[in-house]
Formats: structure tokens, C-alpha cells, sequence
């Protein structure tokens, strides 16, 4: 004789409360090297984010930002031309601006003077 274990099926559904998903999005950048020629400018635009939801990484040849509104996530990484000074970067927000100052790392390693003639 067999046994046969017959699970009843629930007639109720259950209510499964969903938050609403966020657009991602790849911020807006704009960059270029500073008038002294002795490091590098960014500007990243993320409008409508609150200062205090900014993620910024630095290392020596990348950057990371991300920030979001109840809506919107932004998320962005971005190679640099150069070596950077990532420990001595400055950064800035405003009305939706993210602006990043950054000195070139001096490249000594390996380096010789190059001889024009």
C-alpha cells in the first residue's frame, strides 16, 4: 500500500507590497585639464541628487560616483587620461553639479629626459 501526501492549494493570494523600481542612469561628465596644466577637472551632473546619497571613489586612474533621487540611481566610472593624486582631489556639489579638482600624479618611476635635436 501507498502513502500519497496531497497538499492543499491556498485560495488566498498574498499581497506582496513592491517599492517602485529607479532608472538608472549613466551621469553626464565633462572634463579637461586645468589652466596650470598640473592636474585634472570633472564635472559630473546629477540633477535633482541630494548631497548626502554621493558616492565618490578615486584611485590613481579611475573615478566612481554614484548618488540617487527617489526615483533616478546614477552611476557612472570613468578612466582617467593620467595618473592622478586621488588623496589630494577636492570636490564640490551644487544645484545638481558635482565638480571634482584633482592634481596630476608626478611620473617619476622609470623616466628619463628625452633629448631633442
Amino acid at each position: 500500500m501507498s502513502e500519497s501526501i496531497v497538499e492543499e492549494e491556498s485560495t488566498e493570494t498574498e499581497k506582496v507590497e513592491e517599492k517602485p523600481r529607479k532608472s538608472v542612469f549613466y551621469p553626464e561628465i565633462c572634463s579637461w585639464t586645468n589652466d596650470e596644466e598640473t592636474g585634472y577637472i570633472a564635472e559630473i551632473f546629477l540633477p535633482g541628487v541630494e548631497k548626502d546619497t554621493i558616492k565618490l571613489k578615486l584611485n590613481e586612474e579611475n573615478l566612481f560616483v554614484s548618488g540617487e533621487t527617489d526615483t533616478v540611481r546614477y552611476v557612472g566610472a570613468y578612466g582617467l587620461c593620467c595618473p592622478i593624486d586621488a588623496e589630494n582631489a577636492k570636490s564640490t556639489y551644487k544645484n545638481g553639479l558635482l565638480r571634482i579638482e584633482v592634481p596630476y600624479k608626478e611620473v617619476t618611476i622609470n623616466t628619463v629626459e628625452g633629448k631633442i635635436e
